[in-house]
This record gives structure tokens, C-alpha cells and sequence, in this order.
């Protein structure tokens, strides 16, 4: 009986940002899921690395990758970047790591004063009973709302309440694509621009549009694979990465039961990010 081929899954989030497990499970997760490699790239933070990677040791099969997600905003858009092979103690990246912890901590705090004031306080304890790393995200928000308030689930919190648009939504002040770019290159690391048609209009043009805009200021891939995308989305990225000289990444964006539909490896289920993707990753480190 044939083997099926091992794949990798290079966009994973643990406890150390807002997902629920922590970053020394994930590689026994891994494996158990088949891939021969995955990348924790958990949101303005690389706390979770060392154990992450220490960890790994005991999989010999398994090739563990630091990563970082990092968000950007540009014309008004948030948008999200995948730094992998980051050396995560390098100068630049903790300098601009710790400029977005500061501004997360205003952020959260900015949060509970507006959840409090709609009538849904929460004290320190609550919070950081729902977890957390570094910094409380809006997940932490929604489990402990769900908790203490009895709502159904964190999505009902989500839209109730916290996603965008609704009344305890905070944007956040968000960098420039060139500086996460650069902050990505400066930790050596391969900057790839994450789930690029998530929840957009326009999807070929918006994404033409910022390949060639950013293409010649160093973005390197594109997540041609994510757990949302279909076969249509996954060609249109292959297609246009091809053109402007991009590799391709891809990965499941697993936060463990924080969102309990997609699992590592797979997405939500369909989802298989190719292993012969590394090689060309590779190819494009700094």
C-alpha cells in the first residue's frame, strides 16, 4: 500500500499569541497529522519559538521552522505577512516586536474600557483565565465573555461584539507593508504575503495590484494555500505569483479550539500544502 505524501503546514499560531495550544505541542501535532514540516508563526510575537523548536528535537522527521505574523495596513486594508526562517532574537525584528506589544497592551485595554462601558466588564483574573500570551487578543476577549456572560460560542461573541464593525471593535495602528517587509528580511527570514484574497473584492485585481506594487520592495511568496481558499483561489495565486516571480507558501492558519474547524495540516479539511514548496522558500532567504 502506498504512502501518502507528507505535507507541511507553514502558518500556525500556539499559545503564545492567540491560539490554544502551546508551542511545545505542536510538532507531536505535526507529525501525528503527517506533515514532514510546519512554521509557528504566532502574531507580534517569537515567544514560543525556543520551546517550539526544542521540542521538535525528539521528531527527527519533522523540519520546524521559526516564523512571525505580522500585519500591515495599506490603503485603509489590513494585511498580513508570514516572516519564515526568522532568526527571532535578531535586533530589528525585537525592536518592532516590542513597538507592537505596546501597542496591543493600549489596544486590549482600549477593549475592556468599551466592553465595560456596553455592559460587559471584565476583571484581570477573568481575563487572564481565558489565556494569552504576551498580550490579551480579542480571542482571549471571547472566551471569557463566553464564560461569564453564557453566550453560545466565541463566534456569537465575535459577531455580537468584537469583530469589526460591531460596537467593542478597536482598530489597530498597523505599520506600512515596505516596514514588515523589511523587520521580515532584516531577521533573515523569507517575508510571504499571507492568505492574500481573505475576505476581499476583486480578488484579481486587488491582487495584481499589490504583487507589483510590493514585488520590487521584497516581498518574496504568496500563500497560494490556505484553509478558506478552493481550488479557483489557489490558481489565481499560482497564476499570478508566476508572473510577477513569487514563490508559493502555504498553511492552515491553526489556532487550535480557538477556531475549532480548522485543523492542523488540512485547514478545514481539503487543504494540502505540497512539501516541494520548501525548496523554492529556501531559495528566496536573506
Amino acid at each position: 500500500m502506498t504512502e501518502s505524501p507528507a505535507g507541511i503546514d507553514l502558518h500556525v499560531h500556539s499559545t503564545a499569541s492567540d491560539g490554544s495550544v502551546p508551542p511545545e505541542d505542536i510538532p507531536a501535532l505535526a507529525v501525528a497529522a503527517g506533515l514532514c514540516a510546519v512554521a509557528l508563526t504566532d502574531h507580534d510575537t517569537v515567544a514560543g519559538i525556543p520551546a517550539f523548536l526544542a521540542a521538535a528535537q525528539a521528531f527527527p522527521q519533522l523540519e520546524a521552522i521559526a516564523g512571525v505574523e505580522l500585519a500591515a495596513l495599506y490603503n485603509s486594508r489590513e494585511m498580513h505577512f508570514v516572516g519564515l526562517f526568522i532568526d527571532p532574537d535578531a535586533p530589528a525584528l525585537r525592536e518592532f516586536l516590542e513597538h507592537q506589544r505596546q501597542e496591543r497592551l493600549e489596544r486590549a485595554e482600549n477593549i475592556r474600557r468599551r466592553l465595560t462601558s456596553l455592559g460587559y466588564p471584565l476583571t484581570d483574573a477573568e481575563i487572564a483565565e481565558a489565556g494569552g500570551g504576551e498580550v490579551t487578543g480579542r480571542p482571549h476577549f471571547a472566551r471569557a465573555l463566553q464564560k461569564k456572560y453564557r453566550f453560545s460560542s466565541m463566534v456569537e461573541v465575535f459577531d455580537k461584539l468584537l469583530k469589526r464593525g460591531c460596537p467593542a471593535y478597536i482598530p489597530r495602528r498597523l505599520p506600512p507593508p515596505h516596514a514588515v517587509i523589511e523587520t521580515i528580511h532584516a531577521a533573515g527570514g523569507v517575508a510571504v504575503w499571507a492568505h492574500p484574497v481573505y475576505r476581499q473584492r476583486n480578488e484579481r485585481s486587488w491582487v495584481r495590484r499589490i504583487m507589483k506594487k510590493f514585488t520590487p520592495l521584497g516581498l518574496d511568496a504568496a500563500e497560494s494555500y490556505y484553509s478558506l481558499f478552493g481550488p479557483n483561489e489557489t490558481a489565481l495565486i499560482t497564476e499570478l505569483a508566476a508572473e510577477y516571480g513569487l514563490a508559493l507558501s502555504g498553511g492552515s492558519d491553526f489556532h487550535g479550539d480557538n477556531t475549532p474547524r480548522i485543523a492542523l495540516g488540512s485547514g478545514a479539511g481539503k487543504m494540502f500544502v505540497p512539501a516541494d514548496l520548501l525548496e523554492e522558500l529556501k531559495k528566496r532567504k536573506k
